[in-house]
């Protein structure tokens, strides 16, 4: 028989979900990753033909394993975007920046990466944009600090 509790009887503890778990990467991201560290930037021919960045071990359309690599360029253009003017705790920059989608020079899918461009009013669609590389990278997506205008100085 169940009993209903009042207020001062009901039980609550706090609990946080979490997933840890660590990945390997893999001969195709462990790649990409080896050349950031090298402050470059490869890409993968896809089955039709055109350059992905980052990455994938297989094709997104035909699901075949890929590995013709394309170094491509540490600029590109920005494709959309979308302004953070408060950043969370665990975001790239600690000041509003842009998250965007941004076509390398040489790729022709685009990819997302944060921007930091000091105001919202120097982001804009077809703008180009150019990798800061982190001072002390480790082979990690953030060896790529965020991208900026290219007329920054």
């Amino acid at each position: 028989m169940s009993q209903d509790l009042g207020p001062e009887e009901t039980l609550s503890a706090r609990f946080k979900l979490e997933f840890d778990y660590t990945r390997s990467v893999g001969p195709v991201v462990g790649r990409f990753l080896m050349g950031l560290l090298q402050r470059r930037i490869e890409g993968i021919r896809m089955s039709d033909g055109r350059v992905l960045v980052p990455p994938t071990e297989y094709d997104p359309l035909t699901s075949e394993s890929l590995d013709e690599f394309v170094e491509v360029g540490d600029a590109g253009e920005v494709v959309s975007w979308s302004w953070v003017q408060v950043p969370r705790e665990k975001h790239p920059l600690d000041r509003p920046f842009a998250w965007a989608l941004i076509r390398l020079d040489g790729a022709d899918v685009p990819m997302l990466h944060a921007v930091d461009a000091g105001s919202e009013s120097r982001m804009r669609s077809g703008g180009r944009v150019k990798v800061r590389w982190r001072a002390e990278r480790v082979g990690h997506i953030r060896d790529i600090e965020c991208f900026e205008p290219e007329d920054a100085s």
